[in-house]
């Protein structure tokens, strides 16, 4: 697949390779001219919309979705063409950091002249709780204040409503607060509250997919979750048990800590792996299924992914559990891939057995154990951006 002609270029009657200051000139983004009435191209159904279906496969993903333009001066608080915004805050993530941003949110929401309604999260389930009863009530606008398990919480919940189509359901902003956001990091938006306050303006959205995954629960039980970023099995399943149990009060030391203490507990199994049409047999330390590309704060495991082509990326890791710690500079970078002890699958269904149970996760929120399905949702949620 070659380039795809940017807008822009095309007005200017240049050539589409033509170089556009910054990331005008990315085919993927495939932006208008700047006009402050609209900031991308227009699908079937309310809002502009970003597409992402046109990607080569081992084109790294974007480096940011961008807004361009300003919806112009507001007198007086106005709903957002969404309609009134739901704000779902923790803010006990990050230590307590996001508690300590949100006033400045709040004060850039007000700024922005956006009618919003406020609800603080006190415990797990709250979330949930909140946008059950905000889509009884027909809310179409949805902005998470906190980290990723408040954001995996609120798009399960989304998910869970039944009879609903992607354009019945909220449009989803992400406003990571007190931790990095890994899913916001996919789509460029800022790590500072008040700043990813600013795209809750305008109409931009982006449609992406979400992994729907099958899992044991603890007790026996099969059970679901719909996860939007990246779910691990195995090692990093390891990972976030570990990390789970060390005190909140270690800040990143804690995800390291947990590193170590799964590195030393935790060795290669004999797995499954059916992808499709495609499949893996054979001793693995994790496999990776990914629909974004960051995880564990910053962690760029999957730079391959994107998050709305209807299909899932799978790594199995097979190396020795000690190539972990030479590995990890390059993941946090990504580029890691391509590895002679890496598989990399692709598909939209997934399945994964194991000769024991392996923990599985999902953005640091550990679900259940082996053995798990991921089946893709494409298309499932709308990404405010």
């Amino acid at each position: 697949m070659g380039r795809i002609p940017h807008a822009r270029a095309l007005e200017r009657r240049e050539p589409a390779d033509h170089d556009l200051p910054g990331d005008e000139d990315r085919a993927d983004l495939l932006l208008p001219a700047d006009d402050g009435r609209r900031s991308s191209v227009r699908l079937p159904g309310p809002g502009e919309q970003v597409p992402g279906a046109a990607r080569p496969y081992r084109e790294p993903l974007l480096r940011g979705i961008r807004r361009r333009g300003s919806p112009g001066a507001l007198t007086g608080l106005v709903a957002s063409p969404f309609g009134t915004l739901l704000v779902v805050a923790n803010p006990a993530a990050g230590r307590g950091r996001a508690g300590t941003q949100l006033p400045a949110a709040e004060a850039a929401l007000r700024a922005a002249s956006l009618d919003y309604r406020l609800v603080l999260t006190a415990r797990p389930g709250d979330a949930a709780a909140a946008i059950r009863d905000a889509m009884e009530h027909e809310v179409s606008f949805v902005a998470v204040v906190g980290g990723d398990g408040t954001v995996l919480e609120v798009v399960d919940a989304i998910l869970r409503v039944p009879d609903r189509t992607l354009l019945d359901r909220p449009v989803l902003g992400l406003v990571s607060a007190g931790a990095e956001g890994d899913f916001a990091k996919t789509f460029g938006l800022p790590n500072d509250a008040a700043q990813a306050c600013a795209h809750l303006g305008g109409d931009a959205v982006f449609p992406v997919d979400v992994a729907k995954v099958g899992f044991v629960a603890p007790g026996g039980a099969e059970a679901t979750r719909y996860v939007p970023n990246v779910a691990q099995v195995g090692l990093g399943g390891a990972i976030a048990a570990q990390t789970l149990r060390l005190p909140r009060s270690l800040g990143r030391a804690r995800f390291f800590l947990g590193f170590w203490a799964a590195i030393a507990s935790s060795g290669r199994a004999h797995v499954e792996v059916d992808a499709d049409r495609r499949s893996f047999q054979g001793r693995a330390s994790n496999v990776v299924v990914a629909n974004g590309q960051f995880t564990s704060g910053g962690m760029r495991i999957s730079p391959r992914s994107w998050p709305s082509d209807g299909h899932l990326d799978v790594l199995v890791q097979t190396g020795p559990r000690s190539e972990a710690f030479t590995l990890l500079p390059r993941i946090y970078r990504g580029e890691h891939l391509p590895h002679p002890h890496i598989a990399e699958l692709r598909a939209k269904a997934v399945s994964v057995r194991s000769d024991r149970p392996l923990t599985v996760e999902a953005d640091g929120q550990v679900l259940g154990t082996t053995p798990a399905t991921f089946e893709v949702v494409p298309q499932a949620i709308r990404i405010k951006i």
